[in-house]
């Protein structure tokens, strides 16, 4: 006789297992401790062997839906498939789609290739990933990841006007799917349907003087500065070493020999080893700040405001800028000092383009290598450090502005 399901609910357990049947193999399993367990019995399709197919545990699993499930078992045994094969099966499916998620997928990305990159890098590319793209597919198997699926969060963001987080979003979901498909968690990458698709921004260079006389303007104005004494150093010290500003506020003492006249670090863009050969100018200044910051316990050049042991903070710089009148969108930045050191140095100190390049620590095609890229052309480089440094004195001294005779 047919369960009811006031009979289901009301069944209380005893001293043994009890099994009440439903009819056709569909019985419930009351164990001692009062847990109720859906069970099909069947002869399975290969053996003709009794066995039992569990349904799911009461009361999540209503006597409605065990009958359900039941006759789905029985369809799959009139056509020759055993449940509990399907069952693991399926099992096995979807433990499958879980770790081939376009989120899982990312996640062994980040390990196998972005933890390779700056820690700058990291952060700013991973943070693109959780704020921007896995609220929309991180859940999504990652073959069923579409081209219109990357657009549209794209869209968003185009709308907003980040064209450059837009177009990165693409870049990057592009890149996790190329290493789904490397390892055999999908077969297509859908993003080279999407080039073009999202509008180029126009390109806005670093705002930078390539005047001499407004640089020994700004050089002066430095010099006239009446805040701290670390950003006071380090909006001129900035100019001498021409390194990005990031690098020269994370500077540390351990990577300065200042006998020997050595910067060492590694390049925030690259990710390669660089020297930055000093001046007396900027060994000058750095000998200033030394008995400020030099015995601190975080090792920072230029420690920060609030902490020292933490570094001076990625607006510092800028801010100096600003307080003394320099608009930092239209006249000068830390980051354009880079721009001036390479238009000056070639145009009018005549240095050649690939010893200003190296020390830029932009990437130079070498056959030998980035480990002697670091010191390529070390001579001419430490020569055109120092003659740079007593430019930039001339400058600000409102000497007469010749260049440099020119060389060989």
């Amino acid at each position: 006789m047919a369960l009811t399901a006031t009979e289901v609910e009301k069944v209380k357990p005893g001293q043994k297992v009890r099994r009440l049947a439903d009819g056709n193999g569909l019985f419930l399993e009351v164990k001692p401790t009062g847990v109720k367990w859906w069970r099909y019995r069947y002869r399975k399709p290969a053996t003709g062997k009794d066995t039992m197919l569990s349904l799911g545990k009461y009361p999540a699993v209503s006597l409605a839906t065990a009958r359900k499930k039941r006759l789905e078992a029985e369809e799959l045994l009139q056509t020759g498939i055993d449940p509990a094969d399907h069952k693991r099966m399926e099992k096995e499916r979807r433990k499958q789609m879980a770790a081939n998620t376009f989120q899982a997928v990312a996640e062994d990305w980040k390990a196998q290739y972005l933890s390779k990159k700056s820690p700058g890098h990291q952060k700013r590319t991973w943070s693109i990933i959780e704020r921007c793209i896995f609220p929309y597919i991180g859940k999504k198997h990652i073959a069923d990841v579409t081209a219109p699926d990357i657009l549209a969060i794209a869209r968003i963001h185009e709308k907003r006007g980040t064209i450059e987080t837009a177009k990165r979003v693409i870049q990057t979901a592009g890149q996790i799917i190329r290493h789904g498909m490397a390892t055999g968690a999908c077969q297509i990458d859908p993003t080279p349907a999407l080039r073009n698709q999202i509008q180029v921004p126009e390109k806005k260079h670093m705002p930078a003087p390539t005047d001499p006389i407004a640089v020994g303007d700004y050089l002066r104005s430095f010099d006239a500065f009446h805040g701290g004494v670390v950003v006071s150093v380090a909006i001129r010290l900035l100019p001498l070493l021409f390194c990005r500003p990031g690098e020269l506020r994370k500077m540390r003492w351990v990577d300065v020999d200042l006998e020997a006249g050595e910067w060492r670090y590694t390049t925030s863009k690259t990710n390669t080893e660089h020297l930055v050969p000093l001046s007396s100018q900027a060994i000058e200044l750095l000998e200033d700040i030394r008995p400020l910051t030099g015995h601190l316990p975080g090792g920072w050049v230029f420690i920060g405001g609030r902490s020292p042991l933490r570094p001076m903070s990625e607006a510092a710089i800028n801010a100096a800028y600003r307080r003394l009148g320099i608009d930092t969108k239209t006249e000068l930045t830390g980051h354009g000092w880079r721009s001036v050191a390479r238009t000056l140095l070639h145009e009018l100190l005549n240095y050649p383009p690939e010893v200003i390049e190296h020390q830029l620590a932009h990437k130079v095609p070498d056959a030998l290598g980035r480990a002697y890229n670091r010191t390529r052309f070390i001579d001419q480089r430490k020569e055109m450090m120092q003659a740079w440094a007593d430019y930039l004195d001339k400058l600000k001294a409102g000497a007469e502005v010749v260049a440099f005779p020119a060389r060989q």
